[in-house]
């Protein structure tokens, strides 16, 4: 598997992060006919990054969660918990069918792999720095890359911002006259879309964007990205001003290091969040998945015990 972009694709937090990157600048170019801050499409979008940046930082909450992703082949479900060492995911359903025991015998055996094999583990913490050492560069590195309109208001959903909260939609395009400084930003001259931003807590809650042409990127390795390609992210708040992605859509074809085809077609989902200690080990997370892997299963089985009991006392 390809590493950096492919394996992003694990790690929900990065693919929001790429995502954010893809758009979050000054835009000291954009223009606006209110001077107000609320109506400032520049002032508006690097409120709503700083809120994100923040977020993403060391003192950010840390979630356990549930994933469920479909590609045309597959459609997998995971759990998935954010620890202080890196993330961890146990896969527990495939096509809606609970894992037999010797697909929860191999999930476990690798996840025990990082636990025991601590060079593996920190392969693993480099290759999510890296990325998101990545994603930060191309944040800072655009101050002018896109140019923001904004085009009107729309009520906020449980899955969307906050049903209590108006989001402003802001449709984006490339600066015309930003040069990038490098393959990481080149990605950016060929993207156009919208953002939905809630004013009110100063969060992004989706951003949907549009390969207007074929361009090339480089996210540790290099390659290219065809016309059309698309993806889509939103996230929500998911208790007490607490927002994590809650949708995900890719789309994108092209080639790595201009030789390996490039075809990424998945749709997430992610639901039941519930806050873990943030010092929490990864030994601790895969524990905790366990458990809660197990609570699922005995949930899942319960039903199916008391249809046969039921068949046996009809007898």
């Amino acid at each position: 598997m390809v590493s950096g972009l492919m394996q992003a694709a694990d790690k929900p937090r990065l693919w929001f992060w790429l995502a954010v990157a893809l758009v979050a600048t000054n835009s000291v170019t954009a223009k606006s006919n209110d001077a107000s801050a609320a109506g400032n499409p520049a002032e508006l979008v690097s409120r709503a990054v700083q809120n994100e940046i923040a977020a993403n930082g060391p003192s950010g909450m840390h979630f356990m969660f549930r994933n469920q992703r479909k590609t045309p082949h597959t459609n997998q479900t995971k759990l998935i918990v954010e620890t202080s060492e890196a993330t961890a995911g146990m896969l527990v359903e495939v096509d809606g069918h609970p894992l037999t025991p010797q697909q929860r015998q191999a999930e476990e055996a690798r996840l025990q792999n990082y636990i025991h094999n601590p060079e593996d583990l920190n392969r693993k913490r480099r290759q999510e720095k890296e990325d998101s050492e990545r994603t930060e560069r191309i944040m800072k590195a655009l101050p002018n890359a896109f140019l923001y309109e904004r085009v009107g208001t729309e009520q906020g959903t449980v899955g969307i911002g906050s049903p209590a909260d108006e989001l402003v939609r802001l449709n984006f395009r490339p600066n015309p006259n930003y040069e990038p400084p490098s393959h990481v930003e080149q990605v950016l001259t060929g993207m156009q879309g919208h953002l939905l931003v809630d004013a009110k807590q100063n969060r992004i809650a989706e951003i949907d964007g549009t390969l207007e042409k074929d361009v090339s990127f480089g996210w540790g390795f290099l390659g290219h990205l065809d016309r059309g390609g698309r993806f889509l992210v939103q996230q929500a708040d998911v208790g007490n001003r607490q927002w994590e992605m809650t949708h995900m859509e890719l789309a994108f074809t092209g080639k790595v290091l201009f030789v390996k085809k490039l075809n990424i077609r998945s749709t997430d989902s992610f639901s039941d969040f519930h806050p873990v200690a943030r010092d929490l080990t990864f030994a601790q997370g895969v524990a905790l998945l366990e458990k809660e892997a197990a609570g699922k299963e005995s949930q899942a089985s319960a039903p199916k015990n008391d249809q046969a009991e039921s068949k046996l006392q009809r007898k």
